[in-house]
């Protein structure tokens, strides 16, 4: 399943939060794979694109950058899974 991940730096926690990602810590765990990331231009946070079989997992991940990142997280389905469910529902 696909999950995007919205992040936004606590306050005061920017350096800490850059000195890890430019360490490398910003790697899925195991079980986990990265689409994409994206970066508000603001510096303030951004969004995540992953792809996971295991909450467990996901978790982990946003376990590892709680305590410099508020995170929240919900499972995303493309537009034909959209539309799909729409048209069952709204349309003809």
């Amino acid at each position: 399943m696909r999950v995007m991940s919205t992040y936004s730096v606590r306050p005061g926690c920017i350096k800490e939060a850059a000195a890890r990602f430019l360490a490398g810590e910003g790697a899925p765990v195991e079980g986990v794979t990265l689409v994409g990331r994206w970066h508000k231009t603001d510096g303030s946070g951004g969004f995540v694109l992953y792809e996971s079989d295991s909450p467990e997992a996901l978790f982990n991940g946003a376990m590892k950058w709680a305590d410099v990142l508020e995170i929240h997280s919900n499972v995303v389905v493309d537009d034909n899974a959209a539309g799909a469910a729409m048209a069952k529902y709204y349309g003809k």
